[in-house]
């Protein structure tokens, strides 16, 4: 019964981390949904929330003022969350460039500044941007041409950390989203991705759907407009450049907040976890999020059933010993500067172990009911 208990959580392990991609993208294979891009350039809406970001938000405006997209096609609108730095003067600042400022007060968190500003948008496609986010010139048409395609109701592009220089959280930033990347190309030829970047997403201004300020709108948002019967896809050639973090703790911080929002974005969203509505994107559902933020509970048992199995032959101890190295590797990570493989697999089991040890730390949090709406931005 243990040794049955044992291998049933390796196998979920690997499951999570490779063989639902390898399944998926063998259904992929076969279904190949593709998106009908094509030229398209309706009325934008550039969507920018910020909160205490008077040192970079000038810059993040001006590299949106400097996309390649007609002026007079293009709206952006700045939502200061309660700011208490210059961030607002610094906004007022572009007025005459036709950049708008909204302020939300009190401070309510980043849904409730979207919810307050959708309504107020003049443009038929909302796009999404962090105050951090630079996009590459051409992001913007390259996220349209999606909206060509009238299935399309939400489009994500590709996240790139502008800092991966050799710290191991940047690096683990960096290995995670190319990998996540590969995931929502393949998810994509399924018909929908499951998550989204969040500083570079794009959504149809008819099927926003107001979000309730304890939800996670990276997460939630596209769940709604799946929802509405439409695709949500990932667009590759979409670029933005946002720093990584290089502080074990910050990063260990926004992935406790960001697991506890998905934790109760599945939970209030958890009707699209039933297989008789949409059994396909369910599935997605089950694999790519649910099983991967519970990854923490089979690496658990994986763990203490082998020690209880020590002693009944010696696959079991070698298991232990490899157990044991993924973890001292994690944990000796930052204290080594090794380089070429070795140091890349010291990364990976460094930025393993903070996105499992993150995801425990929420989970706790959701079972005794706490919720996060405001924070702290996080900086590179």
């Amino acid at each position: 019964m243990i040794a049955t208990v044992f291998f049933l959580s390796v196998a979920l392990i690997f499951y999570i981390y490779a063989g639902y991609p390898l399944l998926a993208a063998g259904l992929a294979a076969c279904l190949q949904r593709t998106v009908k891009k094509k030229t398209f350039e309706p009325t934008v809406t550039i969507l920018i929330s910020a909160y205490n970001e008077a040192e970079g938000i000038a810059t993040t405006i001006e590299n949106k003022l400097g996309l390649e997209y007609p002026h007079d096609k293009l709206e952006i609108i700045v939502i200061s969350d309660g700011s208490t730095d210059r961030t607002d003067a610094v906004v007022q600042g572009f007025a005459a460039r036709d950049v708008r400022l909204l302020r939300q007060e009190p401070r309510a968190g980043k849904t409730g500044a979207l919810n307050m500003a959708v309504p107020l948008a003049k443009g038929d496609i909302i796009i999404f941007s962090d105050a951090n986010s630079l996009y590459a010139p051409d992001a913007l048409r390259k996220l349209l041409a999606n909206f060509a395609d009238e299935e399309v109701g939400y489009v994500t592009g590709r996240m790139i950390y502008a800092n991966p220089d050799g710290t191991p959280i940047g690096e683990g930033c960096s290995a995670y989203m190319k990998y996540e990347n590969a995931l929502r190309s393949i998810e994509t030829r399924l018909g929908s991705v499951v998550g989204v970047d969040g500083g570079i997403d794009a959504v149809r201004a008819t099927l926003y759907r107001p979000m309730n300020a304890d939800q996670l709108p990276d997460f939630v948002q596209p769940l709604k407009v799946v929802q509405q019967g439409y695709r949500v896809v990932y667009e590759p050639e979409a670029v933005l450049w946002e720093p990584s973090l290089k502080d074990t703790d910050d990063e260990y911080r926004m992935r406790v907040r960001v697991s506890l929002r998905a934790f109760w974005a599945l939970f209030d969203m958890r009707q699209l976890l039933w297989p008789g509505i949409n059994p396909l994107f369910a599935w997605q559902l089950w694999s790519h999020k649910v099983l991967r933020y519970l990854c923490f509970c089979f690496l658990l048992v994986a763990y203490v059933t082998n020690w209880l199995l020590l002693g009944n032959g010696e696959g079991y101890t070698v298991m232990l010993v490899l157990q044991h190295a993924g973890y001292v590797g994690a944990l000796a990570a930052p204290r080594t500067k090794s380089a070429g493989v070795w140091g890349r697999v010291l990364t990976f089991s460094r930025y393993f172990f903070l996105l499992n040890l993150a995801a425990a730390h929420a989970f706790g949090k959701f079972l005794l009911g706490k919720k996060q709406v405001v924070w702290t931005p996080r900086k590179g």
